[in-house]
């Protein structure tokens, strides 16, 4: 009995090198090949934890931080983000990562580097204003929700706060047009979440959403002070066909002051406005405004509006 001849390892090794190396040629789009390295979701993760850990102190670290060591921690921490913001910032800058969606411009490695810094300043110097921000949102939940207890079950706990809290690091530097990782910043947080914030959206102060799955909200949308959303709310654009975007134009809705969404609500359309004080019933689907003090309800097999309240 004669032993079956060895497949040739080293060919079948080659013929699949040299496939890749063709699908790469082909599908140049899914390539990113120009010598610098984007940034990984490793990377943005870690810049996440670390700038929530100085927004939060004493909540999302094993560091234990006191009034004594304080000075210290912050110290550290803002010296170390320095470095990594600068640095991941710059390589993004010198990449053409954005240039399908927007204007981005390639910057050569001295300019990179430089506005890199820039922006890194910027973002330690805002913490003070995203803790303000913060501190009214934690408040809006522990006024929202009877089942909250205290603000520290409400940092360490609700979805909602975490989601809120990394859209605004992100909505800061989607503002300066640093490309690529405010969406990446924003999409971690949908992973962990399961809300779902363009870094776009603009968002007034004292922010709820209660339990928070499947919450949606474009990148257009424009949402008042104390505003609170429930679960599987969609504030979303009346098409989403890519040839009709338009940098320029409100694509998502508007929610004025004191405005109610209910579960599973979904709102659609740059035109549609939803007046102050507004409540909107659980599951109705609504591609036009509403006047300030209205209550919308589903009441099948058609909608009913209740003004005054």
């Amino acid at each position: 009995m004669t032993d079956s001849p060895k497949p040739d390892s080293e060919g079948q090794l080659a013929g699949a090198i040299e496939g890749i190396l063709r699908s790469y040629r082909e599908h140049g789009n899914i390539n990113h090949l120009d010598g610098t390295n984007l940034p990984s979701r490793a990377e943005i993760g870690q810049l996440l934890d670390d700038l929530l850990s100085l927004v939060f102190p004493g909540y999302l670290g094993a560091e234990e931080v006191d009034e004594l060591s304080s000075r210290y921690f912050v110290g550290e921490r803002c010296s170390v983000l320095l470095r990594d913001l600068e640095r991941v910032i710059a390589r993004v800058l010198q990449t053409p990562s954005g240039s399908e969606c927007a204007s981005a411009t390639r910057l050569g490695a001295e300019e990179a580097a430089a506005r890199g810094r820039e922006h890194a300043f910027e973002m330690l110097g805002h913490i003070p204003e995203l803790r303000r921000l913060l501190a009214l949102d934690v408040r809006a939940a522990l006024d929202g929700d009877p089942a909250a207890c205290s603000s520290s079950e409400v940092i360490s706990s609700y979805p909602g706060v975490t989601a809120i809290a990394v859209h605004r690091i992100a909505h800061h530097l989607e503002c300066r047009e640093v490309p690529l990782i405010p969406r990446m910043m924003s999409e971690l947080v949908h992973g962990r979440t399961g809300i779902d914030i363009h870094p776009g959206a603009r968002i007034g102060s004292s922010f709820f959403i209660d339990h928070g799955t499947g919450v949606v909200i474009g990148e257009t949308t424009a949402i008042g002070d104390h505003v609170k959303l429930y679960q599987g709310v969609t504030l979303g654009a009346l098409s989403v066909d890519a040839a009709e975007r338009d940098r320029g134009r409100q694509r998502h809705p508007t929610l004025e002051d004191h405005v109610t969404v209910y579960a599973g609500a979904t709102i659609l359309g740059g035109d549609t406005v939803i007046g102050r004080g507004s409540v909107i019933g659980g599951n109705v689907w609504l591609t036009h405004g509403v006047p300030p003090m209205t209550t919308v309800m589903l009441d099948k097999p058609s909608l009913r509006f209740v003004t005054g309240g």
